[in-house]
């Protein structure tokens, strides 16, 4: 058995072990054994609680931010490896084409305009949508600027990334200026978070999720010729810009969803595939399946210490708490890689 897949098996097992842990603690103090008798009811294997209360904190809170932050964090690692692989760069992720840039601007736009509903109807909700509608905007923006010819190219797509977030966030700051009732609302919602997020968000997301991961999976023979060349990829009879422009869309789909129903958090698309890579190598179908799986339980454990850690009931944005615990970790691989080299 190989790394890839010894590693693929014990994150396969951490996956719903986690998730039902995450269920456990919370600023209302329910018992363990309770709580796991709550989630056997949930899934028809126990009775139903004599508290539906209880069963409202663990089912309707807990069980959905937790499956909910394992979604976002599995579409935002597979996203990076997406991306990484198109952009043959172990430091792209889904910022580096302003698509989660372009993500906060729609959602902001949304709430400058008053159109988010209650968190008791996020089908309904606007704002996801918003989000979603930026992301793709900012990916049209990004392939207008950087087409030349008929050639998609790595250097002009970053370049054009690189402005279209740059633009996209001036105008962010332009809606925050012009209208300061909304600025509590779109800094928190740039910070990124699940707090108020139910099965309603989750339902959201799932199939943009199961849209674009079923695509990159599906081509990762496609990203390891790309990671090759351009050049190279033709004489090995790939369509390049065909296969480049396809995992874009797919790598975007995942960025702007995730953005759209939980804000901007960051750090995990960057941070998983590279941790991923040097454990087990570069090929992107085992890469990809790992990176999915790893950033997932990440962002999960991440969220669950966001809205622990602090007494009271106060959470933490988990946006800022992957980036204090991604930026240090990740500039100690890169110096690890400098005196590898």
């Amino acid at each position: 058995m190989t790394n890839a897949s010894r590693a693929a098996l014990a994150l396969t097992v951490a996956v719903p072990l986690s998730i039902v842990l995450a269920c456990l603690p919370g600023p209302a103090p329910i018992p363990a054994r309770e709580a796991l008798t709550i989630l056997a009811s949930g899934l028809g294997l126990a009775s139903p609680p004599s508290d539906p209360a209880l069963a409202t904190v663990v089912l309707g809170i807990r069980a959905s931010r937790a499956v909910l932050a394992y979604a976002v964090g599995a579409g935002l690692a597979l996203a990076g490896t997406a991306f990484q692989g198109i952009l043959r760069n172990p430091l792209a992720d889904p910022f580096t084409l302003g698509v989660s840039t372009g993500a906060a601007f729609g959602a902001s736009l949304a709430l400058a305009l008053g159109l988010s509903a209650p968190a008791v109807l996020p089908l309904a909700d606007p704002l996801p949508f918003f989000g979603l509608l930026g992301a793709l905007a900012a990916l049209l923006a990004v392939l207008a600027l950087a087409r030349s010819g008929r050639e998609l190219r790595r250097e002009t797509l970053v370049l054009a990334g690189v402005v279209t977030a740059t633009f996209l966030s001036a105008c962010i700051a332009l809606l925050k200026a012009l209208d300061e009732s909304s600025v509590s609302g779109i800094v928190f919602w740039i910070m990124g978070s699940f707090q108020g997020r139910g099965w309603g968000h989750v339902l959201v997301y799932l199939p943009y999720l199961a849209l674009g991961s079923t695509i990159i999976l599906a081509q990762a023979r496609e990203l390891d010729l790309l990671s090759l060349g351009s050049a190279q990829a033709r004489l090995l009879g790939l369509n390049a810009d065909r296969s480049r422009l396809l995992l874009l869309v797919a790598a975007s789909l995942l960025s702007g969803a995730a953005v759209a129903v939980s804000g901007v958090i960051g750090f995990v698309g960057l941070v998983v595939p590279h941790l991923v890579r040097r454990i087990q190598g570069a090929e992107h179908g085992p890469l990809a399946l790992n990176a999915a799986l790893l950033g997932g339980l990440l962002l999960l454990w991440s969220d669950v210490l966001a809205r622990t850690l602090l007494p009271g009931g106060v959470e933490l944005p988990v946006g800022v708490l992957t980036a204090l615990l991604g930026g240090p970790f990740f500039c100690l691989l890169l110096k690890r890689r400098a005196e590898a080299a």
